[in-house]
């Protein structure tokens, strides 16, 4: 168990590293003048606290550097203090106020999640299992041709093209474009209902047929609407103001190439209730374990949707992400809201 002054010491420690890139000695912070301790005192605390793990001694520095775990007592520290860390999302991203399709809210989440952290944003849009039936379009592509789109409220699109033995009358089209979303809009994906929904013995014979024919593009919808993961942001993580503290970046790039496997990783992170990090070597896969990931689910009040995060080098701005992270869950939880309520 730490003391507090050793608490206090090992955050310091940590913010001068976040801040510098460099070891820091015991003289740097015994000079602070909100430290009270002689520099021997702190050299003391230092040696302890490098002792317990939580600081290293490189051999070329008389300074210190943290260890995973002297980073996880950091960002433990942050969020236990209970102050509110100011990084909001800028004004221009208002969720709430797009009533966008959800692919497009989710690209802009993660963007703006990149650049305000300058780190590599990651989201995950809700599993199919959870999403319902937002809008069905029939598009008629030539006399003879039509396409049936089914966009689900996870922001997953699934298309049938459907080839017919004679032009297709365009107002039969307009038509089962609305009778479709009056009759399936807001079902599960794997409703067993749905079927029942598009029978209707009041329907005339030539609208019958064609709902007949088309009536398989709502079969297996929860598999083919499987929803991807959104990556945004390499290109920051990998610039020079990094590389220096991203000491296996082949390793990375390889657990970002295989997206279902990070896709899975996330998604074992649902049952968090708050932001969550993982620091180093406790990340679930070897290849994240040179890096972190501070994350957050959001949802509806009921149940987690999805995750959302950011993917960094142990030196990153633990403040920023945290704060930045857990707004931008928040606004995907109340632009859900929304979605889910059509």
């Amino acid at each position: 168990m730490l003391s507090e002054r050793q608490q206090l010491i090992l955050n310091l420690v940590v913010d001068a590293y976040l801040e510098s890139g460099k070891p820091v000695g015991s003289r740097a912070i015994a000079e602070r003048a909100d430290v009270g301790w002689s520099p021997s005192t702190v050299r003391s605390e230092l040696a302890e606290l490098e002792q317990a793990g939580y600081l290293t001694h490189p051999h070329t520095s008389a300074g210190r550097l943290p260890t995973d775990s002297g980073y996880r007592f950091y960002a433990d520290s942050l969020l236990a203090s209970g102050r509110r860390l100011e990084a909001p999302l800028g004004p221009g991203l208002d969720l709430t106020q797009m009533r966008r399709e959800v692919d497009e809210a989710m690209r802009d989440t993660t963007s703006e999640l990149s650049r305000i952290t300058d780190l590599l944003a990651v989201a995950t849009a809700p599993p199919a299992g959870t999403a319902r039936i937002h809008r069905v379009e029939v598009l008629l592509l030539q006399p003879r041709v039509a396409m049936v789109v089914a966009i689900a409220s996870n922001g997953a699109v699934t298309k049938r093209v459907f080839t017919f033995e004679a032009p297709v009358d365009p107002g039969l089209v307009e038509w089962a474009s609305s009778y479709l979303n009056e009759r399936l809009a807001g079902l599960g994906l794997g409703a067993r209902m749905i079927a029942d929904r598009l029978a209707d013995p009041e329907l005339d014979a030539a609208e019958a047929a064609f709902i007949g024919e088309i009536e398989e593009s709502f079969t297996g919808l929860e598999e083919r609407a499987e929803a991807d993961l959104y990556v945004e942001g390499a290109a920051r993580l990998l610039s020079e103001d990094h590389a220096g503290d991203l000491p296996h970046v082949d390793a990375l790039m390889r657990a970002l190439e295989r997206r279902a496997g990070l896709l899975g990783i996330l998604r074992s992170a649902l049952e968090e209730r708050s932001v969550f990090l993982w620091i180093g070597d406790e990340n679930p896969a070897p290849e994240l374990r040179s890096v972190s990931v501070v994350g957050a689910n959001y949802g509806l009040g009921y149940r987690n949707l999805g995750t959302v995060g950011v993917v960094g080098p142990l030196r990153m701005d633990y403040a920023t992400a945290i704060a930045s992270v857990r707004d931008a869950a928040g606004q995907l939880s109340r632009f859900f809201e929304t979605v889910y309520e059509r």
